[in-house]
């Protein structure tokens, strides 16, 4: 193993800028135009060197990029948006090509859609060959990425407005053995205002923004043997195992050979402390056993900060490479030792992070139920039948002709809260079948937007605990599933907005018969709150307080709320508690500091950069109870297994939600899915926890890849080293894999739930085939999973 003597090559884009994203403040601001309506990012925040002649190289996340200097901080341009242009390339045998890049628009919109974008990136060669990757670039707004700062400037002259933005590292892998020539960038839309964003959400439930590249670079192949770069190191909070803190890297092999059992890598850190300062920091071990030419690895260490030192304390530790026990490499990492309690602001709270339950965890069930489960429907594949108040109170809608068919121009929604019995909820039957599902984790609706709660909340009667069942059903179950399912992260989902409350009604009016526009009672609900402190920061409080949960999923981000507030006593009390744990906060809280992103009935086109979980019912459109809808309509084994499968993949989890009925049973066809996706799920589980996404390609045809190794895990230091191909559709008696799978000789390839090992070998061209007889075809049902293994000792 060597240390790299070829440094990546940051390549010049100034003939290709055509959008200026940076400004400083008095200088620009204002007249930069990152995403239609004239923010700007904070070029006061890049690290790299001040002064008149600074050339603008930066090190970002490990990688040295060649951005605009800062001496040109009031030139017009500093990025390049990206239409279909041809970037030439540098003819250097390279690994991979990086942009740092963002989406323009980022928070969501219309009905959960994630404004990230997606798009094709095609590498030309010298002798004619091409290959294409799709990645997708988070939006500029939220946590996360590679470059982070706490505010941007505003259209007004500059000034600042206090969020999170980010920039992404994208990464585009090159053919080693080729002569790059070009790299061809996606064609993405325009940017967009955020009143033309609304007027598209309002007509097709989303927008697509356009994709910002600011800076690319290449990764050479470095001749001689293996060679390891280290990228993207960081110290989070985020716990592993009993270390409270975790510091995290990326190693690359950018060597031409093999990293193998021989040379005896591991990665510790080390946090040298003042001369004066006894205390000392506890930290793990990661191993790494075999690293193919090109290949990456993620490591994570755990940190105890020393007995003593302040929380909060900035350190500079030493990620050390040792190979046969010797030190051989080591790079310097920013510290904070220590985590302090979270404060009320943006800035305190983007530093937290998705612990690695939920990012290891990758598989959930969202639980929509409610007083809409007793109306229980919706247009079928059309709409959302939790929604059925709104729906019915517009006279448009099929919901509206539908409940005066039903039910009669004189029943009001809240009529239904005593059909709400709720008379046949066994809170022990729904966990362990959550739990025999595969699922690592639940969420569950304690409020949705119709304002009924389903928890004993001191702040209202407008409640199961006083209304229709009768009962605590959050606390039954959260009770049901410490008791009998006790290896399940808990959630609850929590509606900011309520779609009529008197006090602040979401829909502008107070309730009301949708038929003659005469009032009607808001049933059990005490006026008079401040509603954004008192009632719904109130009860989410409550929520925690009473509960404890694992994680908040809060839902309408664009509703006024009091997140700020309320999110740091979250985080505050699972870290300060006798036992500490790990909490989860989504993105639609209303404030741009989360721990993942939530597309709803929408997944991403290539692999995130960042956490993110895809929800949707195994209803075609709902995920309340739609009695309307027929069983084969609802997603079969297959496609919920393909579903879940696509997204982990692409660094997702799928949260998969069942509608209960008003009486508390689970319709027996979701019953049946979910009890066949833990079948599935036991045999085929580990190539889906604790995985990350296999960085030269997501997808190929109907395959898709995962992979584990390099103390990914449970921070134990060790790890399964595999590499997993998932066959989306049932094999033929050969399976040909035209992509550059790290494998090598004496590397065994098995298929998840066959017992024999499986022949394999490279075709002309170098794809790899594998030998697939009829009785391991058969053994397998849904996804079929090629594990690949080092070669044993």
């Amino acid at each position: 193993m060597t240390t790299p003597s070829t440094p990546p090559l940051p390549v010049p884009l100034r003939a290709y800028l055509d959008n200026r994203g940076f400004a400083r403040a008095g200088r620009g601001a204002g007249t930069a135009d990152l995403d239609g309506v004239g923010h700007a990012l904070p070029v006061e925040e890049l690290p790299r060197p001040e002064g008149e002649g600074a050339d603008g190289r930066c090190e970002i996340g490990g990688v040295p990029y060649l951005l605009v200097p800062l001496a040109e901080s009031d030139a017009p341009l500093d990025n390049v948006v990206a239409r279909g242009q041809r970037i030439e390339l540098p003819p250097v045998s390279a690994h991979s090509a990086l942009l740092l890049a963002a989406g323009s628009v980022a928070r969501p919109i219309g009905t959960g859609s994630s404004a990230a974008v997606s798009g094709a990136f095609t590498v030309l060669y010298t002798d004619g060959a091409t290959s294409t990757t799709t990645l997708t670039a988070p939006g500029y707004l939220g946590p996360g990425g590679v470059f982070e700062a706490g505010y941007r400037y505003g259209p007004d002259g500059g000034v600042q407005e206090q969020t999170t933005v980010s920039l992404w590292c994208l990464e585009v892998p090159l053919d080693p053995e080729r002569v790059p020539a070009a790299l061809v960038l996606p064609a993405t839309a325009d940017a967009a205002s955020d009143e033309v964003v609304a007027g598209e959400a309002a007509r097709s439930g989303s927008a697509a923004p356009q994709l910002h590249v600011f800076a690319l670079t290449l990764q050479p192949r470095v001749p001689g043997g293996a060679a390891l770069a280290v990228r993207g190191a960081r110290c989070t909070p985020a716990m592993l195992g009993d270390a409270p803190q975790t510091v995290e890297a990326t190693l690359v092999n950018v060597g031409d050979a093999w990293l193998t059992e021989a040379d005896e890598l591991t990665v510790s850190l080390t946090v040298p402390l003042a001369a004066d300062d006894h205390a000392s920091s506890t930290t793990t071990t990661a191993h790494i056993r075999a690293l193919a030419p090109g290949e990456q690895a993620r490591v994570r260490i755990g940190l105890t900060a020393p007995a003593g030192i302040a929380p909060g304390t900035p350190a500079e530790g030493r990620l050390v490479l040792h190979r046969a026990g010797r030190p051989a490499q080591q790079v310097s990492v920013p510290l904070t030792l220590g985590v302090p309690d979270y404060a009320t602001t943006t800035a305190s709270l983007r530093t937290h992070r998705a612990p690695h339950w939920f990012t290891g965890g990758k598989f959930g069930i969202f639980i929509h139920w409610g007083v809409y489960s007793v109306p229980a429907w919706a247009p079928v594949g059309e709409d959302y039948s939790e929604w059925y108040w709104a729906r019915m109170d517009d006279p448009e809608t099929a919901t509206h002709r539908h409940h005066s068919r039903e039910w009669g121009e004189d029943f009001a929604y809240d009529d239904f809260i005593p059909m709400f019995t709720a008379d046949r909820f066994d809170p022990r039957d729904w966990v362990e079948l959550i739990a025999a599902a595969g699922a690592r984790y639940f969420v569950f609706t304690a409020k949705h937007h119709d304002g009924f709660c389903l928890w004993d909340t001191a702040l209202s009667q407008r409640s199961c605990a006083h209304l229709g069942p009768k009962r605590d059903l959050l606390r039954e179950l959260l009770d049901a599933a410490d008791r009998h399912a006790p290896g399940l992260y808990q959630g609850i989902y929590f509606s900011q907005p309520e779609f009529f409350n008197p006090d602040a009604p979401w829909y502008e009016h107070a309730p009301r018969n949708p038929y003659t526009g005469e009032s009607v009672p808001y049933t059990g609900y005490t006026p008079g709150y401040d509603y954004i402190h008192d009632y719904q920061g109130g009860q989410t409080r409550e929520l925690v307080e009473l509960f404890d949960p694992d994680l908040i999923w809060f839902d309408i981000s664009g509703a006024a709320n009091d997140s700020v507030h309320v999110v740091p006593g979250y985080y505050n009390q699972a870290k300060n508690r006798p036992a500490p744990k790990d909490v989860a906060v989504n993105s639609r809280g209303g404030i741009y500091a989360y721990d993942f992103r939530t597309p709803e009935y929408a997944t991403f086109a290539g692999t995130v950069p960042a956490a993110w979980e895809a929800s949707r019912g195994l209803d075609p459109h709902s995920y309340g109870y739609n009695a309307a809808t027929p069983e084969d309509a609802y997603m079969t084994t297959t496609e919920a297994v393909r579903q879940l499968v696509d997204i982990v993949s692409k660094n997702g989890n799928f949260l998969l939600d069942i509608g209960p009925r008003a009486d508390g049973t689970i319709p027996q066809v979701m019953r049946e899915r979910l009890t066949e996706l833990g079948a599935w799920l036991r045999v085929n589980g580990e190539a889906v926890y604790d995985t990350t996404p296999w960085w030269r390609a997501a997808e190929l045809g109907d395959l898709r890849f995962t992979l584990k190794g390099a103390g990914a895990g449970d921070g134990t230091g060790e790890s399964d080293e595999a590499f997993y191909i998932h066959a989306l559709t049932e094999p033929g008696d050969r399976l040909v894999v035209e992509a550059a799978v790290p494998i090598r000789p004496g590397s065994r390839v098995t298929l998840c739930g066959y017992a024999e090992q499986l022949t394999w070998s490279h075709d002309a061209s170098g794809a790899l085939v594998v030998e697939v007889p009829q009785a391991a075809r058969e053994s397998g049902s849904h996804v079929w999973v090629f594990k690949v293994s080092a070669p044993r000792d």
